[in-house]
């Protein structure tokens, strides 16, 4: 009996998409199953900023920026802590390191030229995004050594239509499928093979979407069964993502040395994202690896406008403002703004709150503050000239200033005693929050930090990262604002603002070898069954090792899905 097609991809968001495309472009029948509507094409990405960790580009050159591959993969090396033998092929990052080496070399050498060619284009001054700052250790340090974030013109939807657009083609040529409202429930797996799919087929409730923001993109949508198919084919390839919606699972995988994730989180993903998959493949014999590894953040507010559930925002800050921690208590160095994510959100975890604070003014919201997603930056996600420029006028970005009015998050006063009884109502009126802020301690917290700015050179590691970063003239332009005290009256009023843990992304998974193919715990090979993306660990089951240098999940996704569309194809 013949297959109903050549390969199944299960999820539509942006590494199926490549995947599926790749296959159509070899000539192979695909048929890619999405349990989301058609409005929700592109998954995740499409909400995304559209940040691309690139080396050695034309627009690092343009500003300044002098990078290598070397440099990058010692900054990659560094930050992932891979276990001992994975540069020698050995012990259970060794796959997750070779798949880290070939994103590196793929960031240096041909995906920009690949993307270019499809259309993609990128804003010219590139982003200096987690810098890190510590001392160097016997394996490199955490962060990156120099900007490479790359914002694409158009942001994350920017970055998808190429391949919605070569989807649409391939499925008009009667080569590629997309079929909707299909859940995957299992996978069918014969004689040791993985060769097709079970799949639930849910209710259609486009119409009660449809008035909707956003058409009813990632908005939550109906789990009712209405039928029940199975198909089979040469190769089935996972993409359906990590377990950032699933915050049950987020908190029982969560490394028990890094405290507790906290009963209160926001979620930075659809509703979607749940996991499931990642269990399905599990059952059919695939292993899964180090899923106590993840990438959340600590730095989310809640959307004023949620369009899923628990529907949360991250802060993208500037280096200059106050980090504290529920209790008032300054984060240590180099937990500054921008600087180390994941250290921030375990300290904050260690300590068993489920907040922290940025303390700031008038003026460092307006030059510094920023808001990841392609819904919070409508001049890049519109290409919209004249709309950008007002990021270097006086004054906040729309999405900003809006967030500063509306959001109860925004905590605004003329003093840090005032400040500090906001924060202190703020706190008592959340329920299962705690922690206090000592009206006297931040009055001298602040001023500590004032005197330092004031002086001019100062010895404070904050007030000298600042310094650093503005070096960068991009920095200096645009992202840093002018050292002054937090109380300097013209400045004011003062801001603090509440910040919360927003689930983001799994930096585990599916355990792949160098192509994709999904492994068994013992490292021999599932045959029929690969994986692409986040599901992948964005490759090999955990590409990043411990800890991300941004701009790496969007890139992860390109990466994988390129390589193993090419793989799959050229076995079948």
């Amino acid at each position: 009996m013949s297959a109903d097609a050549d390969v199944v991809v299960i999820g539509a968001g942006l590494s199926g998409l490549v995947t599926a495309t790749e296959l159509a472009d070899a000539g192979r029948r695909v048929v890619v199953l999405d349990q989301e509507h058609p409005d929700s094409l592109g998954g995740q990405a499409w909400w995304s900023f559209g940040g691309l960790f690139l080396v050695d580009s034309p627009e690092q050159r343009r500003v300044g920026v002098h990078d290598t591959a070397e440099l990058a993969w010692d900054d990659w090396q560094g930050s992932a802590n891979f276990a001992p033998g994975a540069e020698l092929g050995e012990g259970p990052d060794r796959h997750g390191y070779a798949w880290a080496k070939g994103y590196v070399e793929f960031a240096a050498g041909g995906m920009r030229s690949w993307l270019h060619g499809q259309g993609v284009r990128w804003f010219p001054l590139v982003q200096w995004a987690e810098r890190g700052g510590y001392a160097l250790g016997p394996g490199g340090a955490h962060g990156n050594s120099v900007p490479r974030f790359h914002v694409t013109w158009g942001t994350g939807p920017a970055i998808l239509a190429p391949f919605v657009a070569r989807a649409k083609a391939h499925r008009d040529a009667g080569r590629l499928e997309i079929r909707f409202r299909h859940r995957v429930t299992s996978l069918v797996v014969t004689d040791g093979r993985v060769i097709g799919v079970r799949a639930e087929v849910l209710a259609d409730d486009a119409a009660a979407r449809a008035a909707l923001p956003y058409g009813g993109r990632a908005a939550p949508s109906s789990r009712d069964v209405v039928g029940e198919v199975e198909l089979t084919a040469g190769a089935v390839v996972v993409g359906t993502g990590g377990i950032g919606a699933n915050h049950d699972l987020a908190r029982a995988r969560w490394a028990p040395a890094a405290g507790a994730l906290p009963a209160r989180m926001l979620q930075g993903v659809p509703d979607s994202t749940d996991g499931l998959m990642l269990g399905h493949a599990a059952a059919a014999g695939a292993a899964l690896m180090h899923e106590d590894r993840m990438w959340h953040y600590p730095e989310g507010v809640a959307d004023h406008s949620p369009v899923w559930t628990n529907h949360g925002i991250r802060i993208l800050p500037g280096p200059s403002s106050l980090w504290l921690d529920a209790d008032g208590k300054r984060l240590p160095a180099p937990l500054f703004p921008g600087f180390d994510a994941l250290g921030a959100l375990q300290h904050v975890t260690r300590h068993g709150h489920d907040h922290s604070w940025f303390v700031l003014n008038k003026a460092i919201l307006e030059t510094e503050l920023a808001l990841s997603g392609s819904e919070q930056n409508p001049d890049l996600t519109g290409k919209d000239v004249r709309l950008l420029t007002k990021r270097v006028l006086p004054g906040a970005v729309g999405p900003v200033a809006r967030f500063a009015n509306e959001s109860p998050e925004f905590l605004w006063a003329p003093t840090t005693a005032a400040l500090a009884a906001r924060m202190n109502e703020l706190t008592a009126a959340t329920p299962g929050s705690s922690g206090r802020v000592d009206a006297d301690e931040l009055t001298r917290i602040v001023a500590l930090r004032d005197a330092q700015v004031v002086s001019g050179l100062g010895k404070d590691p904050q007030v000298t990262a600042t310094a650093a970063a503005r070096r960068f003239w991009v920095d200096r332009r645009m992202r840093v604002a002018t050292p002054r005290a937090l109380t300097d009256p013209k400045d004011g009023p003062l801001l603090a603002v509440r910040l919360s843990v927003l689930t983001r992304k799994t930096l585990g998974g599916l355990w792949c070898d160098a192509t994709g193919r999904a492994l068994r715990a013992d490292g021999s090979v599932l045959d029929g069954l690969w994986a692409v993306g986040e599901a992948a660990g964005f490759g090999g089951g955990g590409a990043h090792g411990h800890r991300a240098l941004e701009g790496t999940f969007l890139g992860g996704c390109l990466h994988t899905g390129y390589v193993t569309g090419r793989a799959v194809a050229a076995t079948l």
